[in-house]
């Protein structure tokens, strides 16, 4: 398998390639070149010197692996020497004496690479570099790394996991035996330092007598870990150097994060201070989000319900697009506190014609709701304006770019960002006689980003050569997507699409009365029934959709359900909050603490401050944040409460129309919420500061 890697004439032995790192990089490309390995030396050095200029090959015991993966060659390379003098490339310890030109072709053959791989992990071995110091011709040399590289792979996938017979009593204590990490390392190449990096952890955790899964984001391929296996992980450990792929299902681990190298040189280091992370989670760094968060993760097992599947791709885009929704909404709410909601008309002549040094005449423009009737605060909305509107144009696009990723990963993303383009019809296509091309708004986001991620994936999936891989991810499949599925989109499902939604829209602006009222309560129920999760999520989507298009008049029905969907998600931790101040011992004490958060964190609109109450006792916690939610939802939609503001809570007051309606439905549905939750904690529910244990 390695004959067509490395034979004896890419070995050089006590060889004098220069002073420099530069020098024997070039040096080892000539090697290369008159082994007939490469039609072009310059390119092959010029790839090798950019790879090396992301960060130094040098490592620890005096190896440097300058590697690169390049159109140079066609079959992948390994060229190798043990240099007299020894050459700097970047290591702590030192200069290198043993260097290993690594040439990998561009969308190279899955077996070759992970053949490079083995080498990557053999580099950390003491037998393996002592094999090559002491070689006494290439041929030995050549043997020496075909014994260690045709070993088979420890995991299929690129998933690793290390494991050790449990250490002696006493000892689990300080090794950290009853604890289990996961780890994930990558590098910009994928082909040396994230093998090296997870060879090291799964030593040092041998080493520590601790289990450990390591997952290679690298370029032979990398299978997700196991959620399981990751939900019982008391700590995780990041050694890379570029982004985290599905970085979210990690979501409130306590964390150790550096670059490959670090894992590479002090791989024992990281995982005490994993191991001291994991016996203290209270005071250790975690990754980002709560662990409910890791349900939108783009990694689903390989036993994946379909169910599960729906629900993990639609989380994903809806996950993506809230910061567009949450930054643009709240920036357009802004604008019209500071210019008036007739902003929207004149935002335009304002931002070309005007200056912060030559505001506008408010008067003469017709704000007459701007801020102090000042040019000054009517200027700076107009930006505010212009900037919040780019924003939420992009939420569209980027719900179905981000279901298209979930599919088909990254190649799916530019044309699910094309299918939300067209569902929104960004650029307002229209015929010379005004008419414009149908917009299927966020319902057409939905089925453009699931087509476009279905025949991303299928075409990523065709058997092309060798030479064609590389162009696959970057040209071929968005192009042939986005071709197809715009060619769909507009040919065939754009009108019927377009009708579905203008009754959708229709229906709405037609709801008064009790039907309005009945939308409220049933939203109000789908908020605070998972609390951030997918109904909550589907709630929340359908409000922001309807800002998105709403007309300026306060009493839209599209600002009065999503003044229903915050009040009533600002119901639960609110309630919680309210229940462990009137009734205390109901809770634990970390309840208690809990409900001090929770006052704050409803009052923001984050429903998921109610979390931990419910998870510790569902049937007296969710039915009566429930019915309390519902009350609201109903309460707003009666009295005609409206928000132009898609979050915020009581801090966009200020985007609020009928504010005493406001705080009349959040009171009472808090009112009944906590009443509830009191009521059913009191039946049958022991003291949580009495109770006591028989021993």
């Amino acid at each position: 398998m390695m004959t067509d890697m490395i034979t004896a004439e890419l070995v050089r032995l006590d060889a004098d390639l220069g002073s420099e790192k530069s020098q024997v990089i070039n040096q080892l490309a000539t090697v290369v070149a008159a082994a007939g390995r490469t039609g072009s030396q310059e390119q092959l050095v010029a790839d090798a010197m950019a790879r090396e200029a992301t960060s130094n090959t040098g490592l620890p015991g005096g190896i440097a692996i300058p590697h690169c993966r390049t159109a140079a060659v066609e079959v992948p390379t390994l060229a190798f020497a043990r240099l007299s003098p020894a050459v700097d490339f970047g290591a702590k310890d030192g200069p290198a004496d043993l260097a290993f030109l690594i040439a990998a072709p561009e969308g190279g053959d899955a077996t070759h690479l992970k053949v490079l791989t083995m080498l990557a992990r053999a580099l950390v071995k003491p037998d393996f570099v002592a094999g090559l110091r002491s070689a006494t011709t290439p041929e030995e040399a050549v043997a020496v790394i075909q014994s260690e590289v045709s070993e088979p792979e420890p995991a299929a996938g690129g998933a690793h996991a290390a494991s050790t017979p449990a250490p002696a009593a006493g000892a689990a204590a300080s090794s950290g035996a009853a604890h289990s990490l996961v780890a994930v390392t990558a590098c910009p190449t994928g082909i040396a330092h994230t093998y090296m990096a997870a060879e090291a952890l799964e030593r040092a955790a041998e080493a520590a007598g601790v289990e450990i899964h390591v997952e290679t984001q690298g370029s032979a391929g990398a299978k997700p870990l196991d959620p399981a296996i990751i939900s019982a992980a008391d700590a995780v450990i990041f050694a890379v150097d570029v982004g985290v792929r599905d970085r979210s299902r990690f979501a409130g681990k306590p964390m150790v994060s550096s670059g490959v190298k670090r894992a590479i040189d002090d791989g024992d280091g990281m995982v005490a201070e994993a191991l001291r992370y994991a016996a203290d989670p209270g005071s250790a760094p975690k990754v980002e989000g709560s662990a409910a968060d890791g349900a939108a993760s783009t990694g689903g097992g390989e036993g994946e319900s379909w169910g599960g599947r729906t629900r993990r791709v639609l989380m994903t885009g809806v996950s993506y697009m809230i910061p567009f929704v949450a930054a643009g909404g709240l920036l357009i709410a802004l604008s019209f506190l500071l210019g008036g909601y007739e902003i929207a008309g004149p935002y335009g002549d304002i931002a070309v014609h005007n200056t912060l040094f030559n505001p506008p005449n408010a008067g003469d423009l017709g704000l007459d709701h701007a801020l102090f009737s000042s040019g000054f605060f009517a200027y700076l909305g107009a930006i505010f304006f212009i900037i919040g509107k780019t924003a939420f144009m992009f939420f569209v696009p980027a719900l179905a770019g981000y279901i298209a990723f979930a599919i088909a990963d990254r190649p799916g993303i530019a044309p699910g960002f094309v299918m939300g383009g067209l569902a929104a019809n960004i650029f307002g296509v229209t015929s010379s006689s005004g008419v414009a091309l149908p917009a299927t708004g966020f319902l057409g986001a939905i089925i453009g980003g699931v087509l476009a991620g279905i025949v991303a994936h299928w075409i990523a999936s065709w058997a092309v050569p060798s030479w064609a891989r590389g162009l696959m991810p970057v040209m071929v499949i968005p192009l042939l997507t986005s071709l197809i599925c715009g060619v769909l989109m507009i040919i065939v499902l754009g009108k019927p699409i377009a009708w579905l939604m203008d009754k959708l829209n229709d229906g709405l602006n037609s709801m008064s009365g009790s039907s309005a009222v009945l939308l409220g309560v049933v939203l109000g129920l789908m908020m605070a029934f998972d609390m951030g999760g997918p109904l909550n999520k589907v709630a929340y989507s359908f409000a922001v959709a309807g800002i998105g298009s709403a007309s300026l008049a306060s009493n839209a029905p599209q600002l009065r359900i999503m003044a229903a969907v915050m009040l009533a998600g600002m119901v639960p931790p609110i309630a919680l909050a309210l229940a462990t101040v009137v009734r205390p011992h109901l809770f634990t004490p970390a309840e208690r603490e809990n409900g001090k958060a929770g006052w704050l964190m409803g009052a923001s609109f984050i429903t998921e401050g109610a979390i931990p109450f419910a998870a510790a006792d569902p049937l007296r916690v969710i039915p009566p944040i429930m019915l309390g939610s519902a009350l609201t939802g109903g309460l707003a939609e009666a009295m005609h409460v409206a928000s132009r503001a898609p979050h915020g809570g009581i801090f966009v007051l200020f985007a609020v129309s009928n504010i005493l309606g406001f705080f009349i439905a959040l009171i009472a549905g808090t009112l009944v919420g906590a009443a509830g939750v009191i009521l059913l904690k009191s039946i049958g529910k022991s003291d949580p500061e009495n109770i006591t244990i028989a021993v």
